[in-house]
């Protein structure tokens, strides 16, 4: 009786290590998917801040998203290397995610852009990760720690700090403050349905993500064109501007599958209001990559904002 009540102990003191690595796990690479995503993020201000004032940016959303299921046509199909088995699986929630983001919160963000100042849009796109714990919380019911809390509320500021010393002004249009809140609560509920679509793995959400994108952004770039009378310059423009190419390249690539995909990765593995966290680090990525390799200046108030930002990730993820 005491031998096997003494096996017993082993046996639950054995599930228990199992379960305590695996979280370990779990969260190293949730926190590693986390920061690889945004990091990603933040680099494609490189190859998109010359492009973006010469081409629309539905034009640009075509082609991105035409690259990227391209891609993941390419390596899922064709060459086999995995396989997208969605029979049975939860496809209510797959849905409601890829209308999130990327449709919902591109066009909101698209055109909320287009109505306000690069300060308000900045200011807006930085309340993502409140605006997700906020949502987290209602949704999944969720209660987050003080020092997430207190951790996304120091990133915040960081972001604000960077976004405002480039200068502030004001267009004082509602429409725009509206298409800039719906962007931001269309990517927090995207988020919520990643983390509530358990049997659906990270590639399979990344390739349905890159499918709508390119249905739905390419059919718009092209009505677009048609109506402007420019179909011809829409289809030639990477092969006429090199700028262009090297732009859809990356956001194909590096952040419609590969950031989307690690993303996706960290919301399965470490929860929303942990990966919302890093969201500041792309701004921070930003800042940095302009300065090395565009010979953009680095203020003293930047400096500071930047801290702020690193601080405010280390309080999300303490304990």
């Amino acid at each position: 009786m005491q031998l096997a009540f003494f096996l017993s102990e082993m046996e639950v003191e054995l599930c228990y290590n199992r379960t305590m690595k695996r979280n370990d796990q779990n969260l190293l690479w949730g926190v590693l998917s986390a920061l690889g995503a945004e990091v990603l993020f933040g680099l494609s201000y490189l190859f998109t801040k010359q492009i973006s004032h010469q081409v629309s940016a539905v034009a640009l959303l075509g082609w991105r998203f035409f690259v990227a299921f391209f891609v993941m046509l390419l390596f899922t199909k064709q060459l086999g290397l995995t396989a997208i088995r969605l029979q049975g699986k939860q496809l209510w929630n797959l849905g409601l995610l890829v209308l999130f983001c990327p449709i919902f919160y591109y066009i909101f963000e698209t055109f909320g852009i287009g109505y306000t100042t690069a300060s308000e849009s900045g200011a807006f796109l930085a309340s993502i990760p409140v605006v997700n714990l906020l949502v987290s919380s209602l949704v999944l019911k969720q209660q987050p720690t003080s020092f997430q809390i207190a951790g996304i509320l120091v990133t915040l500021l960081g972001v604000l700090g960077s976004v405002f010393d480039v200068g502030a002004t004001a267009s004082f249009s509602l429409l725009g403050y509206l298409l800039l809140f719906l962007a931001v609560l269309s990517y927090a509920f995207h988020c919520v349905f990643v983390e509530k679509s358990s049997q659906i793995s990270g590639l399979e959400m990344t390739f349905l993500m890159a499918g709508m994108g390119f249905f739905v952004f390419t059919f718009l770039a092209v009505i677009q064109a048609l109506f402007q009378g420019n179909l011809v310059s829409l289809l030639a423009l990477p092969f006429q501007n090199s700028s262009f190419l090297l732009a859809i390249l990356y956001q194909g690539i590096g952040c419609s599958v590969l950031a989307f995909f690690l993303s996706n990765n960290a919301i399965k593995k470490i929860g929303v209001t942990r990966t919302s966290s890093f969201i500041g680090i792309s701004t921070l990525v930003s800042i940095l990559s302009g300065i090395v390799f565009l010979g953009e200046t680095f203020s003293p108030f930047q400096a500071l904002a930047a801290i702020l930002i690193i601080l405010g990730v280390y309080l999300s993820n303490r304990g």
